[in-house]
């Protein structure tokens, strides 16, 4: 089942991936999550082999893969969604303009001008049975877009963004957003201005039939019912260095620490 299946049946829940490591992605998989949110904007893997390993590692542990890439390019597009990855995250969208030019390297015709190509892997490589017609139409139908809103320019255009055929969901990050409004910093929707741009995006997105994707950090039952209330059905529990962090912090106060003192 894809991810764009799961998310009809309810909330969808993963992790974002910093590391890069195989053996992390895969055991997000094993654990029964829904998906990976793979990064190519915050870390130094580009869209090359080092990310075709994450992709191909989600594969093997049957998890979904989406990928956040560090903007409108349309070849960093189209390579990710040849790897495999089911959908693209595309970072710091402010206009109608830069969400079309998404569409356009996403999509197939007549949707948008996608580049076609056979010898790839989400075209299994043109073997036993292929067909271009179920290629495109798959493609075009499952294949996940997701601008991010993590300014305040996209609250001011939503309307126009969201004018825009393709787009399957938004991304909403608090940490950018708030930096771009001059708001104090947090992943929690708690101030304000913060709380009544989120409102205006959620509402428009809802009666479009455009799902959100936000942060739950720290990913207590507490603050993942919080975002379901508030209409966010793609959940990122944090990502593994959050998690890696949290953990040596822990080993630290409850073990290091302690026994230093005792010394």
């Amino acid at each position: 089942m894809n991810l764009r299946q799961k998310m009809k049946r309810g909330p969808v829940f993963g992790f974002a991936i910093f590391t890069g490591a195989s053996c992390v992605i895969e055991s997000v998989g094993n654990w029964g999550y829904d998906f990976v949110y793979l990064d190519v904007e915050h870390t130094s893997i580009g869209v090359g082999p080092e990310l075709e390993r994450q992709i191909m590692a989600a594969r093997l542990a049957g998890i979904s893969s989406v990928v956040r890439l560090t903007g409108t390019n349309e070849v960093d597009i189209r390579k990710t969604l040849e790897m495999g990855a089911e959908g693209v995250v595309i970072p710091h969208v402010r206009t109608k303009e830069e969400a079309a030019e998404i569409v356009r390297a996403a999509k197939f015709p007549p949707v948008g001008r996608r580049g076609a190509e056979s010898n790839v892997r989400a075209a299994a490589f043109g073997g036993p049975g292929f067909s271009w017609e179920e290629y495109i139409r798959r493609s075009n139908e499952e294949s996940l877009i997701i601008p991010m809103a993590e300014d305040y320019e996209f609250a001011d255009n939503v309307d126009d963004i969201l004018s825009i055929d393709g787009i399957d969901a938004i991304n909403f990050g608090p940490i950018d957003y708030s930096l771009s409004a001059n708001l104090p910093i947090g992943y929690k929707i708690d101030h304000p201005s913060l709380i009544d741009a989120y409102k205006k995006i959620e509402t428009r997105a809802r009666a479009k039939g455009v799902g959100m994707m936000c942060p739950v950090v720290p990913p207590t039952i507490e603050n993942a019912m919080d975002m379901i209330a508030k209409g966010v059905n793609m959940l990122i529990l944090g990502n593994d260095m959050y998690h890696l962090q949290t953990a040596f912090k822990t080993i630290m106060t409850d073990c290091v620490e302690q026994i230093r003192q005792r010394q």
